[in-house]
Order: C-alpha cells, then structure tokens, then sequence
C-alpha cells in the first residue's frame, strides 16, 4: 500500500471519539518534526490542538483538519470493527476514514513531501489539526484563532479538508458557510386539569400562533453567495405523562441557518419581537456557533480549482451548502478559505468509508495547491 494509507490507518486505529485524540497528534507531530516542522501543543481543557509550521514571514498557507470523530455506535452493528482499518471491495473501513483523517493523513504526507522538494519555499506552510471539531468546538480551532489574535498570527489561505465531494473527488468544494443560530426556548404557562382550563394556562396552546408564524416567515431572499434564511425546530416537548393534565411549560429548541443577507443579531431581535407581540411568558437563550462566511473568487479558489481540473479532470461545483466546519473560526482572521476532501456519503455513517483510489489522490492534489499557491510549481 501507499504511504498515505498506512498513516490513514494508524490514525483510524486510534479510537479518538471527541475530544480525545488518543495520540494521532502525537503521531503527526513526529512525522513533521522529522521533516524540520516546528511543533507546538496547545491544550485547552481536554482539547488538544497541533500547530505545526515550516518556513516564516508570509504569505501563510495552512491545513486545516480534526482528528476527533464522532461515536461508533454500536460495534455489532459494523461489518468490521470500527476501529479496525478494513480493505472491502476498493475501499478502506472505519470511523473517521471520510471525516476526516485520511485528508489529515493526506495533508501531512502532502507537507511532508512539499518540504522535501522545496525545503527553502517561500513564506509559511502550516498543519492546524484538532480534537474539538465534532462536539462543542470551544477549545478547538474557535480557542486557537483568539490565540492567534492575540498573537498577531496571519493567515492568508485555508485549505480544510472537510468531506467535501459528492460523487467523486473534487467535484465540489466548499467556498463559504452558513451562519448558525440556535435558540433554545421555555414558554412559561400554568398546570392544571384539563376539565378546568379556565384554572390554567397551557403553553401549548399560548406557543401554537407564534410556531406558526416563525414557520412561515420569510426571513429574507439570500444572495447570490447564499439560499434564504430557513427557521427549523429540531426538538419541541411538554407535559407531564398524564393525559388529564394541562402542562406548566413547554420547551423548544430551534436552528436558523443563514447567509448575509440576514445577521445573528437581526435574526434575534425579530424572534423576541415575534413572541412579546403574541404575550407569551418566556425564557430564551441564544448559541451562536459561527458566522457566515464566503470567499470571493481570487488566488486560492483559482489554485484549488486548476489543480482539481488537472489532476482529478473534473470542474469542480463551488458550493456554501452543509452544516458548519472549522472554517468558520480561520475566515474572520482574513484568510481566504476552501474546503476540499473525499466523497461524504459515508461519514458518521456505520461502516464508514473511503475509496483507495480517492485516498492515493489526496496528498498529490493537496500538493499541488500548496506548490501553486507559494509559486513553486514548474
């Protein structure tokens, strides 16, 4: 096998369910510090982070992944043990496969080989890897880019190596995100017997006009970069089991996904107003998990597109969709970001998987941006 392939597989061993690592750092580290990488480790709480750099001054290009993964699940549900890299049918098996260490086996590798053929390269080559990107994300790459800040550290490209691609690699890339919004709410009423409503206020009913009108809000016409505003209630509950009685209280929980064309602080104001002006009694807390963000089309975008053209001989779609990723935390700082990694059907998915030849295909891709990006391609 490759050399991408067995580094995948030593991080997949290694049952790294967020935040713990379980020693995939460690193994990165080593490698690029062989590689004449400079090292540091920065731990906040029960999160590990690696920055790892070679070069200095700018233009900063840096890597951006996660070595945390989701649960399994339950083992016997896999056809192989999910920590048990396993070859079936062309591809390799296990948790964390497509999301996302064999883009981080990818990017060390790519690095690696970057350094060797250019040890004098211009500027600064980075790997910023985590082990907070699928839980909370407090001490992750949101803690290091404050540290950054503080720091004075540049950045002016990120490439994350999010599963990005659809049906083969490279078919589409990530040039932005969503913000995301969640509110997680309590609609005060009064318990009482359902025989005697008058006695009491029910929050089911005092909440109904308002779901309703929050359901059917138009909340704006998105842009150009990003779709309209969509409001989703994800968790709703109330009572107390019995069916003779009317609940003291309802709670709800609920997401907005947006573009520009809308903020946080906009998207909060009409919510509140929304309530007040239906008379409910309400407690309300807000997470904001990060903000949108969209990166125009310029030197990164270019590089990651041509260098997908050439190698994977597909044009690649440039998409803001999805959920949320590290991006969000690396964009604010100035960088120009863009993600790009395998084929996400099968991520925190059971029997999770990426397809050998995809994987072979990373490093040289990824490789081919960095040398494209810091002028050395011939």
């Amino acid at each position: 096998m490759s050399e991408v392939f067995d580094l995948a597989c030593a991080l997949i061993e290694r049952a790294s369910v967020t935040p713990d690592d379980a020693g995939c750092q460690d193994l990165l580290a080593a490698r690029l510090a062989r590689c004449g990488f400079t090292c540091e480790r920065l731990r906040y709480g029960q999160v590990d982070n690696l920055w790892a750099t070679h070069g200095q001054g700018g233009p900063v290009l840096v890597l951006l992944g996660h070595t945390d993964v989701v649960p399994s699940g339950p083992p016997e549900d896999w056809t192989d043990p999910p920590f048990t890299p396993t070859i079936r049918d062309g591809r390799l098996y296990g948790r964390g496969a497509a999301d996302m260490k064999s883009s981080v086996a990818a990017m060390c590798v790519a690095l690696e080989r970057t350094v060797a053929r250019h040890p004098d390269h211009p500027g600064t080559v980075a790997l910023l890897v985590t082990s907070d990107e699928e839980g909370i994300a407090l001490d992750g790459v949101r803690r290091v880019a404050r540290t950054f800040v503080e720091r004075g550290q540049r950045i002016d490209w990120c490439i994350v190596g999010e599963p990005s691609s659809r049906r083969r690699l490279g078919d589409l890339i990530r040039v932005g995100r969503r913000g995301s919004l969640t509110g997680r709410l309590r609609v005060l009423g009064v318990q009482g017997h359902v025989a005697y409503p008058e006695m009491a206020l029910n929050p089911i009913h005092a909440f109904a006009a308002a779901l309703a009108e929050l359901t059917a809000t138009r909340w704006d016409e998105g842009d150009a970069a990003f779709p309209p505003t969509s409001f989703q209630v994800s968790n709703i509950a109330a009572g107390t089991g019995a069916d003779n009685v009317i609940p003291g209280e309802l709670t709800a929980t609920f997401n907005f996904r947006y573009g520009v064309a809308s903020s946080a602080d906009g998207l909060i104001e009409r919510v509140e107003s929304l309530l007040r002006r239906h008379g409910l009694n309400v407690e309300l807390a807000w997470h904001r998990s990060g903000e949108p963000f969209v990166t125009a089309e310029g030197a990164l975008r270019e590089a990651v597109t041509t260098a997908i053209r050439i190698r994977c001989g597909v044009e690649p779609e440039a998409s803001t969709g999805g959920g949320t990723s590290d991006g969000r935390f690396i964009a604010p700082l100035g960088a120009e970001v863009v993600e790009l990694g395998p084929c996400n059907e099968s991520i925190h998915k059971v029997d999770e998987s990426i397809a050998l030849d995809e994987l072979d295909a990373l490093p040289g891709l990824y490789e081919a941006i960095v040398e494209r990006m810091l002028g050395l391609a011939g």
